[in-house]
């Protein structure tokens, strides 16, 4: 069979080529958002794809580590193994990644994209073949959030001859990572099995010697049946996959004190928190194709069960005011406070003036759908247009069962007070949401010019489900038409400039009050790109104009229950930079060199005051907290038919952790006014040696220089970054 190379530029080594069948380039056709590379070269828009190559080179399983040197993306570090990540593009909020769209495989995969957006699952990057990160106006087919970007994870494709895949790796801390696949295809029949397990004992200790690390397991399978014809080329094909999650995380982090002796300590009273997950998936896509068009159906459904049981906080049967975990922890030495802090680390034993709650936040989500998109080349009056168009038919759902359990500390140990478990939280929201957009691209010599919209129905119920609470429900409907245009203009072979304006929104969950208004922006984009066959350059400049900015809180931003607050006129801007060049010396051998550096810049437009933590008593012309100003990353390597060895050097500047720059005299309610994240300047390495071409063995290093930084003090207290980790693995494929 005809091969084709379909070359995929990455952001540290460029112009990695992968070389496919036909059979191949259709399959992933159907769930790239990005397309070819002559798309990509001329897309009019900030486009990123990190191809399988790139990411087997450094062998991240956190996602936030991918995503460091791609510009124009703002992280907020958690629990610095990126279970449950925080991103967010050009500026948006990155709390739980809800603001962006993510997909696997062209597919919404949060729990609930609309009615519960904070991504509490990730699917793991161990497996992805691929990642693609689209920003600016072609947005408008990837919603229902198109103010900021969309994330698309691509799994491995089913293969057209036999193929098998073994990866294993150990390192500190107790670090295991074993990976497996198996695919062929017979005649018209083709199929893959996967199977992933990761594992860690964890950077973080608690004085009683348990382990605070996780173990997840990861499986796919898919199942593929050509249909092609001399005529079309045709498939169906189902995907399913289970995966789980149970790890010993926690919200509660340390007073700065605390951090500065000891930044990987955790307090006797977090020693029973713990996420359990499970998430199954199931998927059935058709593809048809013909000489002028193509037409993609997916079927889908996605299941999500999670259990968190964690500290929430003090009670007291004796009634009295009680702290926060967060004004507890920042402020341990006042009188009021010492005697909890000390409880809190387990040096003292509590009464019933100091109960400790314990929560467990019990959820089912379910996300489910239809959805075809289509593509069709004409000629009309002389003018070649590429006409795009898609509907998608989506619900899904969360049910809340929370409860919160009350314990004792006694000699560093947590113990029932035998108290009643007491429900707290109990609760339905459902979306159902049509969508649909049609998108034109003319091309008129060295012009290329799109124009879309895109059309969102939303129907939202929430019910309240607690006994004697029913009648607090809500029925609401949303709709909206979001249009954008967007050019490229090829000044010559080699350089070409773009730009374009797209109406940004983010809907409102079901729970949201009808009077809310949903997020809307309206968003601008011009650029310059340069391309050769190894080298590329570009530079981005934005702006976000936000007309109605939202931010829905959550506990893992501080906020006992979801709640919604209006900051109204926002504005958002800045530039992005990247440079890529694969250099050639006289042995045969390369360096790879790649250079991003994304500046961001915010500021609120009125003075207001939210009782919004990370709010507070805001100046018009304070910014946006948890936006750093600078990032830079640099990507260097050496890469020989043997061997090869990659750094990748990132900085942040550190991020306030709210608007109010100071306490007022007005009383000042953000707890952490004037407080800001630590700066981080971040080392990476790997090394790897080929045997031959299908056996591999590999080093790698995070954070070589073991820095400590304090990455947020959201929601409770002050959290470190990944400690520095060795991991050494072997690879065989054929």
């Amino acid at each position: 069979m005809k091969k084709h190379t379909l070359s995929l530029f990455t952001l540290a080594i460029l112009s990695k080529s992968v070389c496919v069948t036909a059979d191949d380039a259709s399959s992933i056709e159907h769930i790239s958002i990005i397309g070819n590379q002559q798309q990509l070269d001329t897309a009019a828009g900030s486009v990123t794809l990190i191809d399988e190559a790139e990411l087997e080179t450094m062998e991240f399983d956190d996602i936030a580590q991918v995503l460091a040197t791609v510009p124009g993306v703002n992280i907020r570090q958690e629990d610095g193994f990126g279970l449950r990540p925080n991103i967010g593009f050009r500026g948006v909020t990155p709390e739980r990644s809800k603001k962006i769209n993510i997909m696997e495989d062209g597919v919404l995969i949060g729990p609930a994209p609309y009615s519960a957006p904070a991504a509490y699952y990730f699917p793991m990057m161990s497996r992805m073949t691929a990642v693609e990160i689209t920003k600016g106006p072609s947005l408008i087919k990837y919603g229902p959030n198109t103010v900021a970007g969309a994330l698309n994870l691509i799994t491995r494709q089913v293969p057209t001859e036999q193929t098998l895949g073994l990866d294993v790796a150990a390192g500190t801390d107790g670090y295991h990572k074993g990976h497996a696949y198996y695919g062929n295809s017979i005649e018209k029949l083709g199929f893959l099995l996967e199977g992933l397990t990761l594992s860690s004992d964890g950077f973080k200790e608690l004085e009683s010697g348990n382990q605070t690390g996780f173990d997840k397991q990861d499986y796919l399978a898919k199942i593929r049946y050509d249909l092609s014809t001399d005529n079309y080329d045709q498939f169906v094909e189902l995907k399913a996959g289970y995966g789980k999650e149970d790890s010993k995380e926690t919200y509660l982090g340390l007073t700065d004190e605390d951090f500065a002796q000891n930044p990987y300590r955790r307090y006797a009273a977090s020693q029973l928190d713990n996420m359990n997950w499970q998430h199954d998936q199931f998927q059935l896509t058709h593809y048809l194709a013909g000489s002028t068009f193509d037409v993609t159906t997916r079927l889908y459904r996605n299941n999500f069960e999670r259990a968190w049981f964690k500290l929430n906080g003090f009670a007291s049967s004796l009634g009295g005011q009680i702290p926060t975990l967060l004004e507890l922890l920042t402020s341990p030495d006042s009188e009021e406070n010492q005697r909890f802090y000390e409880v809190l680390r387990g040096t003292s034993d509590s009464t019933v003036r100091e109960k400790l709650l314990l929560g467990n936040n019990d959820r089912e989500f379910y996300s489910q759908g239809i959805a075809m998109d289509g593509n069709l080349d004409v000629n009309v009056l002389g003018l070649s247009h590429q006409l795009r168009a898609g509907v998608r038919w989506h619900e899904d759902e969360i049910q809340r069962n929370h409860t919160e359990t009350s314990f004792l500390m006694q000699n560093g140990i947590l113990i029932l007070t035998g108290e009643e478990i007491v429900a707290t939280t109990t609760n339905t929201e459902r979306t159902e949401a049509t969508s649909v957009y049609v998108a034109d691209t003319i091309q008129l010599n060295k012009l290329t010019l799109s124009a879309g919209v895109r059309g969102e129905l939303i129907k939202g119920f929430y019910q309240n489900r607690t006994p004697g609470f029913e009648q607090d429900y809500q029925n609401k409907t949303t709709r909206i038409w979001l249009p954008g245009i967007n050019a490229y203009y090829a000044i010559d072979d080699n350089n070409g400039i773009f730009g374009g304006v797209h109406q940004g929104f983010v809907p409102t969950s079901p729970i949201q009050a009808e009077s809310v208004e949903v997020e809307k922006s309206v968003n601008y984009e011009l650029g310059w790109r340069y391309v050769e066959r190894w080298q590329r350059a570009e530079l981005v400049g934005f702006f976000n104009d936000y007309s109605n900015l939202l931010e829905s809180c959550s506990q893992s931003a501080g906020c006992d229950t979801d709640l919604t607050f209006v900051a109204g006129n926002v504005d958002v801007y800045g530039l992005e930079g990247s440079y890529q060049e694969n250099l050639f010396l006289d042995n045969g051998w390369q360096i790879p060199l790649s250079v991003t550096y994304t500046h961001t810049q915010s500021e609120f437009k009125d003075n207001f005051y939210s009782a919004f933590e990370q709010w507070g008593f805001v100046t018009a012309g304070n910014p946006v907290p948890y936006l750093a100003e600078n990032m830079l990353a640099v990507s260097a390597g050496v890469k020989a038919s043997l061997f090869d060895i990659t750094l990748i050097i990132s900085y942040s500047d550190s991020m306030p952790e709210s608007a109010q720059s100071a306490l007022t005299d007005a009383g000042g309610d953000s707890t952490l006014a004037g407080h800001e994240t630590d700066t981080l300047l971040n080392l990476d390495l790997s090394a790897g040696y080929n045997f031959s071409d299908n056996s591999r063995i590999y080093f790698k290093v995070d954070n070589i220089l073991d820095e400590q930084n304090i990455v947020s003090r959201r929601p409770y207290g002050a959290r470190p970054n990944k400690a520095r980790q060795f991991q050494l693995g072997y690879k065989y494929s054929f």
